[in-house]
């Protein structure tokens, strides 16, 4: 089962993420982080992450740490 670790610390809202991930698998928190953004969230209850690390690739902060596959 494929997932990925999002820093919501360093999260800042763009979504760019969650236009980049194919399976729509990243959200928007409805809590906020330190820095005041709604950061993004990975919720993947049926195991669809294909691990193609195209979220992490696509962030601008560099907040998605892990990918596993």
């Amino acid at each position: 089962m494929a997932r990925i670790v999002i820093n919501k610390d360093m999260c800042k809202s763009c979504k760019i993420c969650m236009k980049a991930c194919p399976k729509s698998l990243i959200k928007t928190s409805r809590q906020v982080n330190s820095t005041g953004f709604h950061y993004a969230e990975f919720e993947d209850k049926n195991s669809e992450c294909l691990g193609c690390a195209l979220c992490a690739e696509s962030c601008p902060e560099a907040a998605i740490v892990e990918v596993y596959k």
